[in-house]
């Protein structure tokens, strides 16, 4: 069973229509590159996917659970988007850190708002809830670890570099265990000496356990780490394939013109 099935997105803004009708399927452990030119949908699709954005038709399934269907006529509550959004970790293309709290706050205070709500309905005693909190410091330090920003965990974002907040912002994405981590143009803020780090600590997450979708304009990044990629345009998957189909033998006339417009493939 794939982890995630997407039938039949649409969405439109006005008499824009954005998504025309997307369908795919991705299994666990793989990678997802989505490329394109501006305007082509992949950040609105993205952003459905993470409940920010509602499609107007549609239906989304997480192993195999339901998320989404829009012919169930049903607005989700707050509290029930917030509950399926965990199904998914995004990390922006601006960080989107929290200026006022430290690194380690950034990552942990999901986890910590969360688990006092939980608690909080148990009427757990302050010796439970300090165990708690602490497993959460543990793990979000374990997180900066993977991330190679230990020594930052006490730093505010005005004090790191941009590839750092960005690094930050993955880790804060992996702190609460989403089934399929997103990013949406990762590296776009970046020069090319930190879109290179950040580019690596995303190629070191790829495993078997950790299925991610990464929209993306790195064309050498896609090529040499995607399982699967896709190229959208005008609203609709031109093209889906591994790697190699799409790259090197593409079926559309508008991904070879796509590609042959001064797109570099070098590692």
């Amino acid at each position: 069973m794939p982890i995630l099935e997407v039938e039949n997105f649409t969405k439109s803004f006005g008499d824009v229509n954005v998504l025309k009708g997307i369908d795919f399927t991705l299994e666990k452990g793989e990678v997802l590159a989505i490329i394109g030119s501006s305007g082509s949908g992949k950040t609105t699709l993205l952003r459905c996917l993470n409940f920010l954005e509602t499609p107007d038709g549609g239906r989304m399934r997480v192993n195999g659970e339901t998320l989404f269907d829009a012919e169930e006529h049903k607005k989700l509550s707050d509290k029930e988007i917030r509950m399926r959004r965990l199904h998914f970790g995004l990390v922006f293309q601006s960080f989107n850190l929290f200026p006022q709290y430290t690194v380690l706050k950034n990552i942990t205070l999901a986890s910590e708002l969360l688990e006092n709500e939980r608690l909080k309905g148990e009427n757990a005693g302050r010796e439970k809830r300090n165990r708690v909190m602490e497993g959460i410091r543990d793990h979000a330090m374990e997180l900066l670890a993977t991330v190679g920003l230990t020594e930052k965990a006490e730093s505010y974002p005005c004090q790191l570099s941009g590839g750092q907040c960005q690094r930050v912002a993955i880790a804060r994405a992996l702190a609460l265990s989403p089934d399929i981590l997103c990013f949406d143009e990762p590296t776009s803020a970046l020069d090319p000496e930190l879109t290179g780090e950040v580019l690596r600590v995303i190629r070191g997450l790829k495993s078997s356990d950790r299925t991610m979708i990464v929209v993306t304009h790195e064309m050498a990044f896609a090529k040499g780490v995607a399982d699967k990629v896709i190229y959208m345009a005008d609203g609709v998957i031109e093209e889906i394939g591994t790697p190699d189909q799409v790259f090197n033998h593409p079926q559309s006339e508008k991904t070879r013109s796509f590609l042959n417009a001064g797109q570099q493939f070098q590692f």
